[in-house]
């Protein structure tokens, strides 16, 4: 094979490897700013108009800094609105600081080891019969399953969360956004 031959078929599998690679870690909008894959959770999740309330949990559980971390996590991160469903002065309960280890019981419910694309779950759905269970990091388990093509989570108390974003690529892990707060037992 010649030379050129050889420049050509290495620039092919260059170029088409790093075709593939932008695919999967595509820029998403989300609450009306741009996620970024290459920066971490925190850093794009604090730019999410529709996360305001999840971030302020975050922060005041000291979470912060773990999910900056190397991870990889797979978040299922509610919107203000899932907050919003959760009975009147829940969050504002919940978000002093004598009851940090509730909060933060609840924020890691919402948090798998390991980074899940919807693809990964669904597959996962599939191998299980039409359930997947997953391991949070907090300990408990949620329940995957799917309606058609859309993707929910059941909670150990049976609440279920519709995911309305998924695949929101991330340094450390990737985000799908659902419509209501799960809940472990407590």
């Amino acid at each position: 094979m010649n030379n050129f031959l050889k420049v050509a078929l290495l620039a092919f599998v260059f170029l088409s490897a790093n075709m593939a690679y932008a695919q999967l870690v595509k820029t998403v909008e989300v609450g009306g700013a741009p996620m970024y894959p290459s920066k971490n959770i925190v850093e794009n999740a604090v730019n999410s108009a529709d996360h305001t309330t999840l971030v302020e949990a975050v922060k005041a559980a000291g979470l912060v800094e773990t999910l900056q971390g190397k991870g990889p996590f797979t978040v299922f991160a509610p919107e203000n609105s899932a907050f919003e469903k959760l009975p009147d002065g829940t969050v504002e309960t919940l978000l002093k600081p004598e009851n940090k280890s509730q909060l933060t019981a609840v924020l890691t419910y919402h948090v798998v080891a390991g980074k899940m694309g919807s693809k990964d779950i669904a597959e996962a759905i599939k191998a299980g019969g039409g359930k997947a269970t997953l391991k949070t990091v907090q300990g408990g388990e949620l329940t995957a399953w799917m309606k058609g093509k859309k993707l929910y989570i059941t909670d150990e108390n049976g609440n279920s969360a519709q995911v309305t974003i998924a695949d929101v690529w991330q340094s450390n892990g990737v985000i799908h956004s659902i419509d209501t707060v799960v809940l472990p037992k407590m």
